[in-house]
């Protein structure tokens, strides 16, 4: 499918009250946190839901095969310990993108970096076996199935990179600014929204990342109620969003296929449609919309200034 769609968030059971960001992380041993939060001693061990995984010394040649681990090395402070990425992390800018594929690895040219770890979002390919057997430590951090997860990740890149003081702030910083998009929110009473992935109309439902961000913000989801909900990712028909007509519309294929709050509204059937007769349609970018990084807080507050009436 699609690269917006390659890169969407994995449905799961999703856990994104805020109070749980402030729990301790499963995934950190107690004495691991105690180094990263200290000195940035090494070695550390961390466990992982792929297992247990040691660094001996701060690594200084990362590579990572995604994008949204890319985003969280760079926020962290991590960036010049970072000399390649995958050819899908074009965020920030001054990344060092290569031809690397984080969905069709090559074992021999990750290892042309002589990285000493490797950042990956998932096994494609037995590559991470592969890495390990040669004593090249793999991080691997799936797509998050909440805020709580993306703020766990967030704190591993910072342990295994020497800068979890770094991490800390950010995630602090993060969900100061959640709430404060939360509490800047419209009552979501009867608001409802479609979420475009696609010109093929393939959605997201609230069991995936970001449909909890809808969630959250209180606006109901017309994909969860439709034909292959229970993926996470249904194919809409158009009749059926006509039908349900929706008063808020996000495009999420912008870049990938050139969608717009004018297009829209040149849809066939669709220019009755409440949020296109409000102008309730907010394009954000493919990528915003598509990772669970650091900047979910811009998607969320698109979404909310597209509540209030706000040009984004």
């Amino acid at each position: 499918m699609r690269k917006v769609l390659a890169s969407s968030f994995l449905a799961g059971a999703l856990t994104v009250a805020l109070a749980a960001c402030g729990s301790a992380d499963p995934g950190v041993d107690d004495g691991a946190e105690a180094g990263a939060r200290g000195a940035g001693a090494f070695p550390i061990t961390i466990d992982t839901s792929d297992g247990r995984v040691t660094i001996d010394r701060r690594p200084t040649r990362i590579v990572s095969l995604s994008s949204t681990a890319t985003e969280m090395l760079f926020e962290v402070g991590a960036g010049d310990q970072v000399v390649a990425v995958d050819d899908q992390s074009d965020y920030p800018r001054g990344a060092p993108t290569t031809d690397l594929s984080g969905y069709e690895p090559n074992v021999e040219a990750i290892l042309s970096y002589a990285p000493d770890l490797v950042v990956v979002a998932a096994d494609a390919g037995g590559m991470v076996k592969g890495l390990r057997r040669l004593d090249v430590p793999v991080l691997v951090q799936p797509a998050a199935a909440g805020l709580d997860e993306t703020f766990e990740q967030l704190r591993q890149i910072g342990d295994v990179t020497g800068h979890r003081t770094e991490a800390d702030e950010v995630v602090d910083r993060m969900r100061a600014d959640v709430e404060e998009v939360l509490a800047s929110a419209p009552e979501g009473g009867g608001l409802t929204v479609y979420h475009e992935l696609d010109d093929t109309y393939y959605s997201v439902t609230s069991n995936t990342f970001i449909g909890q961000v809808y969630s959250m913000l209180g606006i109901e989801n017309i994909a969860d109620e439709a034909s292959g909900a229970g993926s996470g990712y249904p194919q809409l028909s158009s009749e059926y969003i006509v039908d349900r007509d929706p008063s808020l519309i996000v495009l999420a294929d912008g870049e990938c296929c050139g969608q717009s709050p004018a297009t829209v509204a040149a849809r066939p059937g669709w220019g009755d449609l409440t949020a296109v007769k409000d102008g309730s349609i907010v394009a954000i970018d493919d990528d915003v919309a598509s990772r669970w990084g650091p900047r979910v807080v811009d998607f969320m507050r698109a979404v909310v200034h597209a509540l209030r009436g706000t040009s984004t």
